[in-house]
């Protein structure tokens, strides 16, 4: 069994517009804009992360926003709600914000003993804001947030798959434990790490079509490590166990390996190290357009292929 996995370090989804979604995150929820990068593949679309003050593993919701892309289609194979961990008591606060906002399909409900309010994203993201201690985690209380109800960062996420057994063997390599089933979701938990530390399994029937991605899709979800030897022990691991992980490929605030799912889900593994602050200071995190070394040459071309942000 795997030792080296500490939680969730990032779930990163797909848009349709750039300035929507900056202003949904950093406005609507109220997290701080901590990277404006582009895509390492087509450095014509930006790659957006949000999170916490310095953009902490478990806390970051990263996008591509790739234009006029179609919506995704739900079904089996996916990650379908990403769960943001909220301080408890608060969740009366976020019903009236988000309606006020109005942010579509909020439906609150108590899933394992937990409050919970769900709602829709811009491009239908499923997402689910979700009472929880806080753990030693502070909020960035960005768009009027106020502090006592801002999002900790990630309690986690639910899967969608036909074959619950499967991916839950799979999570159970990788240390997680299975601590209960209510109807036909599964919860697994990880100790010894971030507070970003639950999965649930949600197993839907063998006839739900394939997800099919899109806007509003999780491209994939990263899970943390401390350093590149714990990520190639998971490697390793993997690969012996007959995965097929690409190799360890450096993403300037990471370095990230990658593999599929017997449910057809992409995981990520990302290490802690070096972090957001590695080619900006933490004030100013998020402010500049940062690119990566082979495309610094070709900065003035994408700058005007990119559109504007607000801050």
């Amino acid at each position: 069994m795997i030792k080296d996995i500490k939680g969730l370090h990032h779930v990163t989804s797909m848009a349709t517009d750039a300035s929507q979604n900056n202003a949904f995150f950093t406005g609507t929820l109220g997290l701080r804009r901590v990277k404006k990068t582009v895509n390492f593949d087509a450095p014509e679309v930006y790659h957006l992360y949000y999170g916490d003050e310095v953009g902490s593993p478990g806390s970051v919701m990263t996008y591509f926003p790739f234009g006029q892309m179609p919506k995704g289609r739900r079904g089996a194979g996916e990650v379908g709600i990403t769960e943001f961990a909220i301080p408890t008591g608060s969740l009366d606060f976020w019903k009236d914000h988000l309606a006020a906002q109005g942010v579509t399909g909020l439906k609150d409900e108590t899933v394992f003993g937990e409050h919970r309010l769900n709602f829709d994203g811009p491009d239908g993201d499923g997402f689910a804001l979700v009472e929880s201690e806080v753990r030693d985690r502070a909020p960035w209380t960005g768009g009027g947030i106020p502090q006592e109800t801002g999002i900790l960062g990630f309690s986690g996420a639910r899967f969608r798959v036909r074959d619950a057994a499967a991916t839950g063997e799979l999570l159970t390599y990788m240390g997680y434990q299975k601590a209960e089933t209510e109807g036909a979701i599964s919860r697994y938990l990880i100790e010894g790490g971030n507070a970003a530390d639950t999965i649930d399994i949600e197993q839907i029937s063998a006839a739900a079509p394939v997800a099919d991605q899109g806007a509003g899709s999780v491209h994939h979800i990263a899970f943390a490590v401390d350093d590149r030897d714990a990520q190639l022990r998971v490697r390793q691991a993997l690969m012996d166990t007959g995965y097929q992980v690409t190799p360890v490929i450096d993403r300037d605030y990471f370095w990230a390996i990658y593999f599929r799912t017997p449910g057809g889900i992409l995981f990520e593994v990302a290490t802690n190290e070096p972090g957001f602050d590695r080619d900006e200071d933490t004030a100013h995190l998020g402010e500049a357009l940062k690119l990566p070394s082979r495309y610094e040459p070709h900065r003035e071309q994408i700058e005007q292929l990119l559109p504007p942000l607000a801050a």
